[in-house]
């Protein structure tokens, strides 16, 4: 018995050591990339390859990108369309959790199972178009707004958050005459601001990177948002004037740190929250 202990005390520094060692290496495939993005969004000097400092640095990249007229309408639209789709996926999500969660509830088996059936078996890219063609939705927001909204794995997130909730408190709401709807706004929603913070990041960061929806549901170039936008800057296609000396490469990466800032600057806020949430609504004492 003696011995064994012992060999695990010894092999534990060696797992200790892969594991740093593989982390470090998938932490640097990761920041090399972003870092050379940001090195060249500075770089007023046309180069190529990997640079640790910009040989020439200006803010001109970002002064052309902020400075483009043509970006401020695709900007304002991936605003619009990333706050009011958030607020209708967590609309629909906690609405959605919270039924499921009402054990007295006829058939509710039955409409679990089936939202759960949607998460292995989908219609597809083809009939969701002609579904939306039909609806007369497409090059309109709403078929970018309202088809992410309804996402079953963040229902079922939240639904097990909503299981968490001790039960007592749904009976001493019950007793103090609040019905439903009171306990889902006085008791349910504010206890579960961490998994509403999970949920909404999600919901926020699939929402301001969209790229796939614009590009199926919206044909006029009036509607499109931010991410469509930058592909056209990154293709040439639409490539905003350089100004200050900055190149075509430099005003290229400077659009790509302007893509992912906000959420780069909103994420260690809400780091805390979206952890926690996620562990709560994913383990299951």
């Amino acid at each position: 018995m003696a011995n064994r202990v012992a060999m695990k005390k010894k092999k534990t520094p060696v797992f200790l050591i892969i594991n740093a060692i593989v982390f470090t290496i998938l932490c640097l495939i990761i920041i090399i990339p972003m870092w050379k993005v940001l090195v060249d969004s500075f770089d007023l000097k046309t180069a190529y390859g990997m640079k640790l400092w910009p040989e020439q640095f200006g803010f001109a990249g970002y002064k052309s990108v902020f400075t483009n007229p043509s970006l401020y309408k695709p900007f304002l639209i991936s605003v619009i369309v990333t706050l009011s789709g958030t607020f209708f996926g967590l609309a629909i999500s906690t609405l959605g959790a919270y039924v499921l969660i009402q054990w007295d509830l006829p058939g509710r088996n039955f409409f679990a199972g089936f939202l759960l059936f949607t998460m292995i078996f989908e219609g597809g890219m083809i009939p969701t178009y002609l579904v939306v063609r039909a609806l007369h939705m497409t090059n309109t927001l709403w078929a970018v707004t309202l088809i992410p909204a309804v996402n079953v794995y963040d229902l079922v997130l939240m639904r097990n958050f909503f299981e968490g909730i001790p039960t007592a408190l749904f009976e001493s709401a019950d007793i103090d005459g609040c019905g439903p709807v009171g306990t889902f706004f006085r008791i349910v929603l504010p206890l579960s601001k961490a998994g509403l913070a999970s949920i909404g990041l999600m919901f926020a960061v699939n929402y301001w990177n969209n790229y796939t929806n614009f590009k199926l549901y919206i044909t006029n170039q009036d509607l499109y948002n931010f991410q469509m936008k930058l592909r056209s800057i990154i293709m040439g296609s639409d490539l905003p004037q350089a100004n200050g000396g900055a190149t075509e490469n430099t005003v290229k990466n400077a659009a790509v740190i302007v893509a992912i800032l906000p959420f780069m600057i909103v994420y260690p806020f809400l780091q805390k929250y979206f952890v926690k949430g996620i562990n709560i609504g994913a383990v299951k004492e």
